[in-house]
């Protein structure tokens, strides 16, 4: 039989995937995963340069997929931040649950849980740059070096906040992982209470209010 000739980024991801899910371990090389599946190695380094980049790219792939889902819904550009992110939280873990035997694989079963955390690497860039996309309300700081440091508090945190969904839903044992729709709605919910500043600014304008009467006495 002849080699294929061309061999595509989606091809190989979906050869890895059928593998890992097949015998519950890496390939043991490039050399012999591309033997098995009848290409020249060369094509595979055409697109990645290792089977951790893979893995990476799998995790990319679900952010991209679940994000031009969401930009295909004329509601969701109409839809408020808190909105938006429940929708792409929403969204996202169906995407999620179409891949859990992978997904579980890849986060939980492995042995080596650094892997896991590179595995990603690139969900974290993708979502990060989503969050920081949000129209979400923030204190007016006139100060370059605060508003950074906010901006890259509030994505940290949203970033940590998806992570623990991630293991709730690793761990949610119920139909259709109906606790999970529950916790992802209760999480965001409360994190967009914690960061509403509209209390904040009051107290701000009281102060400068008070601050003001004082010095014109």
């Amino acid at each position: 039989m002849a080699k294929k000739k061309n061999i595509t980024k989606t091809d190989l991801i979906s050869m890895y995937m059928d593998f890992v899910l097949e015998h519950n371990e890496d390939p043991k090389s490039v050399y012999k995963f591309s033997k098995d599946n009848n290409f020249d190695e060369a094509l595979f380094y055409q697109s990645f340069t290792s089977f951790e980049a893979i893995k990476n790219e799998i995790f990319t792939v679900f952010f991209e997929n679940t994000i031009d889902l969401l930009h295909k819904s004329e509601e969701f550009e109409s839809f408020d931040a808190r909105n938006q992110l429940l929708s792409f939280y929403y969204t996202f873990f169906e995407m999620l649950t179409a891949n859990r035997s992978y997904v579980v694989y890849a986060l939980k079963q492995q042995k080596n849980k650094l892997d896991a955390v590179k595995s990603l690497k690139g969900l974290k860039h993708g979502f990060t740059k989503f969050i920081d996309g949000l129209n979400i309300e923030k204190l007016d700081i006139k100060q370059e070096r605060l508003e950074k440091i906010q901006n890259k508090a509030l994505c940290e945190t949203a970033w940590l906040q998806l992570v623990v969904t991630i293991k709730f839903w690793l761990d949610d044992s119920s139909a259709g992982f109906e606790k999970t729709d529950l916790f992802i709605e209760k999480s965001v919910n409360a994190s967009f209470d914690v960061i509403n500043i509209a209390p904040v600014k009051s107290v701000i304008d009281l102060g400068k209010f008070l601050f003001k009467e004082k010095m014109m006495q």
